[in-house]
């Protein structure tokens, strides 16, 4: 039987363990070579263009715009208060299905 400290220390292991996997998901999302992995369906119907095709060389690979290192946490707000048409619509019926979980999760 687990005791209440093996308990906490489990809570504790995965509350940072998924603290870490969304910061990686955040910071790796605004890099310009991850864009066709984040955004594909963007691509696909022509909104949006790969930023490696402009700008210097460094910055094809790594953001060098510190502003949005201090805000990109700012989609998940955005994210919660689509309806769920509007989040298949805009990213696809999985992250429609992953925020189900998460909301369901959560309450």
């Amino acid at each position: 039987m687990a005791s209440l400290g093996d308990i906490g220390v489990s809570a504790l292991i995965n509350i940072v363990t998924a603290f870490a996997f969304l910061l990686a998901f955040a910071l790796l999302r605004i890099q310009p070579i991850n864009d066709r992995v984040y955004f594909p369906k963007w691509y696909i119907i022509g909104a949006r263009s790969s930023p490696r095709h402009t700008g210097n060389f460094v910055g094809k690979f790594v953001n060098l715009n510190f502003n949005t290192y201090l805000t990109f946490l700012n989609w998940m707000p955005q994210a919660m208060r689509m309806k769920e048409p509007e989040i298949i619509e805009h990213a696809g019926l999985d992250s429609a299905a992953f925020l189900r979980i998460y909301v369901l999760g959560y309450f």
